[in-house]
């Protein structure tokens, strides 16, 4: 009798992922049974970070101030935590009246900043062959909605831009070679007991922090937005930090099982150990119901795939912000591009849940 073998570890991972059933799945249909489902699983999602830094005193410094595209465009030094700190890019319109504030936006950037970090979506091009691939993605939303009347921030992530080891003069390349910075970065961290996405969250707050206590910025009403990781980076960043009232994702969508053991589309800085035992990436998002919430998606995007993104992904998606009696707050913009900001509902959603009235 001839017996079945594997020894491919692919395929040993994705059968059990194609056969997998989260421990909190969402399976309710009514506002009380989101409700008791939220106040279950959110907790043990969070949980799922590991240990959270603890909170420093930013001892900003301003390195340089500047005016360009009818905007004041200034580049900061925060303490995020203990033994670490990032550069902060933050935009805002050169005509504010006296005593006038206005909401401010978290712009969250990914993997599509050419280990660039946050330069890049801030209109900030260090390389004039990488000016082609922020067009051609519509990359620089942070400086697009600053020009829009937003104010703008964004930082660095581990292991980009001016926070990646491997942009350091003496940086350790014997160690780190030709690795993702992301991988290790995670490997590093849960071996401490914490996770990158962890450290992340903790340090867009922080940098939350400082841009809400300027006194141009209206603290009551921010909002968050990013592609790709920093569609994954918005999406954690409202679970954690509850003054973000507007979030809008950029194509990052897709069940587990096909972005992360299908196409391997995921990375160190964006899991979290045992994330997948407790939901999937609709429930990860449906956790932020009844806030309001815009999934933008590419009909062409090669890195999430629209029949899963939108066919799967976007529909249990709708079914749980209808369980939660909020279906008016969740907003679909599915253009004819791909791996990119669609553009064409963000104006729109942030003025009207954040109370823009200039």
């Amino acid at each position: 009798m001839t017996t079945h073998r594997n020894l491919d570890p692919y395929t040993f991972f994705a059968d059990k992922a194609l056969n997998h059933k989260p421990v909190h799945a969402f399976k309710g249909k009514t506002k009380t049974d989101f409700s008791r489902w939220k106040k279950q699983t959110l907790p043990k999602v969070i949980d799922s970070l590991g240990h959270r830094p603890d909170k420093v005193k930013p001892n900003a410094q301003l390195i340089i101030r500047w005016n360009e595209d009818g905007l004041i465009k200034e580049r900061w030094i925060i303490d995020t935590q203990q033994g670490l700190s990032a550069s902060l890019i933050l935009f805002r319109p050169d005509n504010l009246k006296r005593g006038e504030k206005r909401p401010a936006i978290l712009c969250c950037h990914g993997h599509s900043s050419g280990g660039h970090g946050k330069d890049p979506l801030m209109g900030l091009i260090p390389k004039e062959e990488y000016s082609q691939h922020v067009t051609s993605m519509n990359y620089d939303y942070g400086l697009q909605m600053a020009k829009k009347g937003f104010v703008t921030f964004a930082i660095d992530w581990l292991g980009f831009g001016e926070r990646a080891s491997k942009n350091k003069p003496h940086f350790h390349a014997q160690a780190i070679g030709d690795r993702d910075e992301c991988n290790i970065n995670y490997l590093c961290a849960t071996l401490m007991g914490t996770t990158v996405l962890a450290i992340n969250t903790h340090d867009g707050s922080a940098a939350t922090d400082f841009v809400a206590s300027q006194k141009y910025v209206d603290a009551d009403n921010l909002g968050v937005m990013g592609l790709s990781l920093g569609g994954t980076m918005t999406t954690w960043m409202a679970l954690t930090d509850p003054r973000f009232k507007a979030i809008d994702v950029l194509c990052y969508a897709g069940p587990f099982y096909d972005i992360a053991f299908q196409t391997y589309n995921v990375c160190g800085s964006q899991i979290t150990p045992g994330l997948h035992d407790l939901i999937d990436t609709p429930e990860l998002q449906g956790l932020i119901a009844p806030k309001p919430l815009l999934i933008e998606l590419g009909m062409h995007d090669t890195c999430f795939h629209v029949d899963h993104a939108y066919g799967i992904h976007y529909k249990k998606l709708e079914k749980i912000y209808k369980a939660a009696k909020a279906q008016s707050q969740l907003e679909l913009d599915l253009f004819p591009g791909g791996h990119a900001w669609g553009a064409n509902k963000s104006e729109t959603f942030f003025r009207n849940h954040l109370h823009a009235a200039w």
